[in-house]
């Protein structure tokens, strides 16, 4: 470690800003909205008692040196800009989160790439971590009189933070979160645990939310489906359990009502769990079956949105799903129902100017395209398949509605994969590295 990370309390404390310029605005800005009583000068001051800090932003590097010795006369640690050797500590990259502050130094040797990993670090800390460290203080003398140990004080602060109570902070309801951390300090042996249904998008990792990815992060155990992609798992907790649960083609690994009292047993020994589903839960996920179940056991539950299939492929293809001069309303439909194919209305499906996107729909492909040439859609409507969207696996084919099976077979598609059917697929584009079949 060269050097070492601390931090200055600012509460009463005066910090001075030499020089002028963007440099020294830019010090300056750190410390709007703070405590700190901030005095800038132009010049090198005659003193510098009094102060905590120093920054020096002076070009002319007499006036530098002078306003450097200043300081270090009278005690107080001093960073001069651009210039490694005369200062006493770095200026860290900051992300601010109110109580929360977080910093990243190369030591001065590379500025650039800590605002890059800054940057990074900010995507990844919601802004709600402000009210959850403010949280935090508002309840720490309590946990300090209540729990007198420090292992008391740690599984006091691990089950609110990391419970119900820590959820509600984050959602911004204090009153809520204060009441659920009473419970806890009040000896409330019962566990309060919570779940996150989480849609983990199409395939890539960056089509995250940043909430998705935080909750990942958080969580006790999770719960996944066959069809999240496996460098999404590897955001997950080292240390988090990773519980398969997926379905493919007439294979159910766990039935569902198994699931849901899989998570509800976890819920309730106090853990944060997530159910990580592919693409979005409500959209062909059974999500809305797997909420209904939580609730009625009093499960604590919040949904987290995920980049649906149809999305991501069209847009990983560059096919708008409507269009002005193409598609004025796009529908989205499954390939299956609980009994097979799905008895769908053909006739509002096979309109013109329109859009439709079939989910797992390689296996009725032939059922799908007959039954929409039936109801009046031209057979040489223009249709993009699309397996594996969003990843390195993906494969692509466009053709005909009349021709669909065979295009699927000559792809080498075997699904699950996205049926888009409609002008808009004509539109299509090869996803760079994906194989393509056209006809």
């Amino acid at each position: 470690m060269q050097s070492f990370p601390a931090f200055f309390p600012l509460d009463g404390r005066r910090v001075a800003i030499i020089g002028s310029g963007p440099a020294a605005d830019a010090k300056a800005r750190l410390f709007e909205g703070g405590p700190a009583d901030v005095v800038r000068f132009e010049a090198p001051p005659p003193s510098l008692e009094g102060f905590a800090l120093v920054f020096v932003a002076l070009e002319d590097e007499e006036a530098r040196l002078c306003a450097v010795e200043a300081a270090r006369r009278a005690g107080v640690p001093v960073n001069a800009v651009d210039a490694p050797a005369l200062s006493d500590f770095y200026t860290p990259a900051i992300v601010d989160r109110g109580e929360l502050v977080i910093g990243v130094s190369t030591s001065g040797a590379a500025p650039t790439l800590a605002r890059d990993l800054r940057a990074r670090i900010e995507a990844i800390v919601p802004t709600a971590y402000a009210q959850l460290a403010a949280f935090a203080r508002q309840i720490r003398s309590r946990v300090l009189a209540r729990r007198p140990s420090f292992e008391g004080r740690r599984r006091a602060w691990e089950a609110i933070l990391r419970g119900a109570a820590g959820e509600r902070a984050l959602a911004g309801d204090l009153d809520r979160a204060d009441a659920l951390a009473e419970r806890v300090l009040a000896g409330d042996q019962r566990a309060h645990g919570v779940v996150h249904l989480v849609g983990a998008g199409p395939g890539d990792p960056e089509l995250l939310t940043l909430k998705a990815l935080r909750v990942l992060q958080d969580a006790d155990i999770v719960f996944h489906d066959k069809l999240v992609d496996a460098r999404v798992l590897d955001l997950i907790r080292r240390d988090a359990p990773r519980v398969y649960v997926g379905k493919a083609k007439g294979a159910h690994s766990v039935p569902q009502d198994e699931i849901a009292r899989l998570m509800i047993g976890e819920a309730r020994a106090g853990k944060r769990v997530v159910r990580l589903k592919g693409g979005d839960p409500f959209i062909f996920g059974r999500g809305g079956e797997e909420l209904a179940a939580l609730r009625a056991a009093g499960v604590e539950t919040h949904v987290v949105p995920g980049i649906t299939a149809a999305l991501g492929c069209a847009a990983e293809a560059g096919v708008p799903l409507t269009h002005r001069d193409h598609a004025q309303a796009v529908t989205f439909v499954t390939g299956h129902a609980k009994t097979g194919a799905p008895d769908l209305d053909w006739a509002a499906l096979a309109r013109g100017n329109q859009t439709l996107v079939v989910y797992m729909g390689v296996d009725t492909a032939a059922h799908t395209a007959a039954n929409l040439i039936a109801a009046g859609r031209a057979a040489e409507t223009r249709v993009l398949v699309v397996e594996n969207a969003t990843t390195p696996k993906r494969k692509q084919a466009v053709g005909a509605l009349g021709a669909l099976p065979d295009l699927i077979a000559r792809a080498g598609i075997e699904g699950p994969a996205l049926l888009i059917i409609g002008e808009v697929a004509a539109l299509a584009q090869c996803a760079p590295g994906a194989l393509e079949v056209a006809a």
